[in-house]
């Protein structure tokens, strides 16, 4: 798909060169496997991202199933629930996770996030930094409540793993405004989670389940000692740069969400190392850094629709620097004022992001529903839609669902609706033209 530029750092880089460096450490300069997806890929993407974002929105599908399927096509999912340990069965009971046969972790990283157990280690700064680094609900009641705290902690050491539920305490009524009707049993566990006292057994139905951090992960992760506070700043920034291949301090302080002083000192510190190469980039207002082993492709051949907390475009205002899409996700906007839809996703294809769509899996009527789709700017429409179609297909497929339906809203929607419905006719005429007859 790609070819290599000839290697040897420069002080400079175009936007298009910046842009496929950005796309290639996302994963996106590879082709997609053309057999069988097993774990390892699997494995592969997340170790390239360092972290897959959660949310629990479920409209369309689940944000941490898209950028596997992104950059691997249709896999099966429950690879990835089973090395988060989110599936039933040998996941499930007392002893939560069954420690040697996890690989994934959660926590705050970038926001909630699923991450390879290796770096727990990494983050344990953040979780005794709690009183700082922890939002203010959390954060509180430690302070102001700790026999719940204590109370909920013990219930989690004699009955884990256990449901927020199982704290026996009632949930308030939710306030105007409120994002999550927590009640203090959950903020307590909330908290513990933050502080690293528990973590995350497992999920069902997306509910956390919580247990003792020394029942989830596995043995020789929680007897890795604890780097010092600016060891694991560094690595982790190390992580940003491998997965992001140039890129600003504020994008590699963003990817793990270090206080903005952490992010400028570590970043400063990796440069006088000569682990960042500091470089410019025509058209970004602000100094940048190349990872020196980062590849530099001539061309990118990807298509792909993206999640919106995807980290190729998570954080927005490089997504717009990088590809001139402006982008901000509207599931908390009123619905009249909603410019594009509740949950879009950017289409990118080749090296733009070239189009949006509001999707919607209606499980019931087995269909993926295009609410709305619109085309940037300058974008070849008609070949926009066939890609576009093409994808959308496949991603209906690999839900479950057994087709695609284009409702007319958006300047894209009469051409794609129309690329949607060729599209199954050509490919029955394809498979037509070299089928043998079948006997009568």
């Amino acid at each position: 798909m790609t070819s290599d530029a000839v290697s040897g750092p420069p002080a400079q880089l175009t936007a298009g060169a910046a842009r496929r460096i950005a796309l290639a450490a996302q994963g996106f300069a590879t082709p997609r496997p053309a057999g069988r997806i097993d774990a390892r890929h699997i494995r592969k993407v997340i170790t390239t991202l360092g972290l897959l974002q959660l949310d629990s929105v479920n409209v369309f599908c689940r944000s941490h199933y898209m950028p596997v399927f992104s950059r691997l096509g249709p896999y099966p999912r429950g690879l990835l629930d089973a090395l988060a340990a989110h599936s039933p069965g040998p996941f499930a009971g007392r002893s939560g996770a069954r420690p040697g046969r996890r690989a994934l972790f959660e926590y705050w990283a970038h926001e909630a996030s699923l991450l390879p157990v290796e770096l727990q280690p990494l983050l344990r700064w953040r979780m005794a930094r709690w009183s700082s680094e922890a939002w203010g609900g959390i954060a509180a009641i430690a302070r102001d409540n700790p026999v719940l705290v204590d109370e909920v902690l013990q219930l989690v050491t004699d009955q884990g793993p256990v449901r927020a539920a199982q704290t026996g305490v009632e949930r308030p009524a939710r306030q105007p405004g409120e994002m999550w009707n927590w009640h203090d049993g959950k903020t307590a566990l909330e908290y513990l989670f933050f502080a690293g006292q528990v973590s995350a057994a497992g999920r069902v139905n997306f509910e956390r389940l919580y247990d003792l951090t020394q029942r989830v992960l596995p043995a020789e992760i929680l007897a890795t000692p604890t780097p010092a506070e600016p060891d694991a700043q560094r690595e982790l920034v190390r992580v940003a740069a491998r997965a992001l291949g140039v890129a600003t301090e504020p994008d590699l302080g963003d990817y793990f969400r270090l206080p903005r002083a952490a992010s400028k000192a570590r970043v400063a510190e990796l440069a006088a190392a000569g682990e960042l190469l500091p470089v410019t980039v025509d058209g970004w207002p602000a100094p940048a850094y190349l990872w020196p082993a980062a590849r530099r492709p001539r061309r990118v051949q990807a298509r792909a629709l993206l999640s919106p907390f995807d980290s190729l475009i998570w954080f927005r205002d490089r997504t717009e620097r990088i590809f001139g899409f402006r982008y901000r996700i509207e599931i908390y906007t009123p619905a009249a004022k909603r410019v594009h839809g509740y949950y879009v996703l950017p289409f990118l294809l080749g090296e733009s992001l070239v189009a949006r769509v509001d999707l919607k899996s209606d499980r019931q009527a087995g269909m993926l529903r295009v609410q709305a789709a619109f085309a940037e700017p300058g974008a070849d429409r008609a070949h926009v839609a066939a890609e576009l179609a093409a994808e959308l297909r496949l991603t209906a497929a690999w839900l479950g669902l057994s087709g695609v339906v284009v409702a007319p809203r958006g300047d894209l929607a009469a051409e794609l609706a129309a690329a949607v419905t060729a599209g199954p006719a050509l490919a029955a005429a394809g498979a037509a033209a070299v089928m043998p007859p079948v006997p009568g």
